[in-house]
């Protein structure tokens, strides 16, 4: 099965408050931080639009407005509507209402804040290709700190830790069969710690593998880190897919 460019919805959670980045979230959502002038959220949709994937739902929330707004000013040809999922509700209430504003069966999603080189179809045909709701894409975390070994009270190596030594995090880039809305409680319940353990607990959570490039932005440094990488022909999350 070809899945380059299924048609499917892909529902962005862009309605977080930011707060570990604030210097730049005080007048508008974390996703429309700019990157090398353009905001993250476009970034993000670029990912997904080149390869072939490019009918978006926003889930806006906190300053919502900004999104709003800009969607209009969009000079892609990309079908992109936004739905105003609440300031308060949490990652698994926003999932909800997307799916339960549009008939499809089943969606793309992913979160507003974290840019990956991830071939969509591949997460596609792992879902397919197994039984479960959800697929998930498992990433290395970056290897933020320097590592430290130790023997005795003696340090017998320091440097960077690798990405491949962190194991395994959610790194978003999900899809969601609509019969996942029935795991989650309701706006107050985080998808994280909701649904996606739930699924687990019945098998029905499928995770692929991406070995390649993924970076949240979760802090300025962040921010800054791929203001650098944005300006690199190709970008490094859109290279390569």
């Amino acid at each position: 099965m070809n899945l380059r460019g299924y048609d499917l919805k892909i529902i962005l959670l862009a309605g977080g408050l930011g707060t570990r980045i604030s210097e730049e979230t005080d007048t508008k959502p974390k996703p429309m931080v700019l990157i090398d002038g353009k905001p993250l959220l476009w970034h993000l949709m670029r990912i997904y639009a080149s390869q072939g994937f490019n009918d978006f739902v926003i889930a806006t929330g906190y300053k919502g407005e900004v999104i709003h707004e800009w969607i209009p000013s969009l000079q892609e040809d990309w079908n992109v509507s936004a739905l105003d999922t609440g300031e308060n509700t949490q990652t698994g209430g926003r999932i909800k209402k997307c799916i339960d504003a549009f008939p499809d069966e089943i969606f793309l999603a992913t979160y507003g804040d974290g840019l990956g080189n991830v071939k969509v179809a591949s997460v596609l045909s792992l879902h397919y290709a197994n039984s479960g709701l959800v697929t998930l894409t498992a990433v290395r975390p970056p290897a933020r700190f320097g590592y430290v070994k130790i023997d005795g009270e003696k340090v017998h190596h320091f440097g960077e830790k690798s990405q491949s030594d962190e194991g395994w995090i959610n790194g978003g880039f999900f899809v969601l069969d609509r019969k996942v809305a029935n795991y989650i409680a309701g706006d107050s319940e985080p998808f994280e710690t909701g649904a996606l353990p739930k699924l687990a607990t019945e098998n029905l959570l499928n995770a692929y593998k991406h070995e390649g490039f993924w970076q949240p932005m979760d802090t300025l440094r962040e921010k800054l880190d791929l203001e650098k990488l944005a300006k690199l022909s190709p970008a490094p999350w859109l290279a390569n897919i």
